[in-house]
């Protein structure tokens, strides 16, 4: 699964505009006064602009040997979410490394190196190491009818965990993270996970399918 586009919604747009630009360093492809689009190497993010919003979590592939050269790099231009006295996230069961963030939005940014996808780079590590975005978070009080609804438009299937607490679906390139936001939050803060609204076009096995999550229901985009 690969995430072409993801669409997230700020109140702060003007705030996380600087943010992705002046902080973070990334290329805008369009900007209007109503939303921003980043490239995001393969993927690309779009922040539009609404009145009321709550916060996200999404994440990012890095190459695979870039851990420690992306946590120096962020922390050059932002405080760390840490777990405990830990910077970086050690997620044996997935073969991966993960670094957190806050953007200007108090979203949860995380960076993550899969070892599984093999994908090393021996270039300095900066935004151009920013592979595609690769997960978006999907919070509900009913992750069994999420996946039911996600598996029957594009045919994805579990990559982890099951339906009572955590479900990750789809593959290492693009996850849909749910979680039962009835008893769990976010790791690594704690923070409470919202059923934000957002967008995303993405690919499945050389289709591509655009799907809305709004008012914490999935539902397809024709056209």
């Amino acid at each position: 699964m690969q995430i072409k586009e993801l669409k997230i919604y700020s109140s702060h747009l003007k705030e996380q505009t600087h943010f992705y630009t002046n902080v973070l360093g990334l290329t805008v492809v369009k900007l209007t006064e109503k939303n921003v689009v980043f490239q995001m190497g393969k993927s690309m993010l779009n922040i539009e602009y609404k009145p009321k919003t709550t916060p996200y979590h999404f994440a990012i592939n890095i190459p695979s040997n870039k851990e420690i050269e992306a946590l120096h790099w962020v922390k050059s231009k932002v405080n760390i979410l840490m777990n405990g006295s830990q910077e970086i996230q050690d997620f044996e069961f997935w073969n991966a490394k993960a670094i957190y963030f806050y953007d200007s939005d108090q979203n949860i940014v995380e960076l993550i190196a899969r070892k599984n996808l093999n994908n090393s780079s021996e270039q300095k590590f900066d935004t151009d190491q920013l592979i595609e975005i690769s997960e978006i978070g999907l919070p509900t009080k009913d992750i069994e009818k999420e996946f039911i609804q996600l598996n029957s438009i594009t045919g994805i299937k579990i990559y982890d965990g099951d339906f009572d607490r955590f479900c990750a679906i789809g593959d290492e390139n693009g996850l849909f993270i749910c979680i039962n936001k009835t008893i769990k939050d976010w790791f690594p803060t704690n923070d409470k996970a919202f059923s934000s609204d957002f967008e995303i076009k993405l690919t499945e096995k050389g289709k591509t399918y655009q799907i809305a999550y709004k008012n914490e229901k999935i539902q397809m985009i024709e056209g």
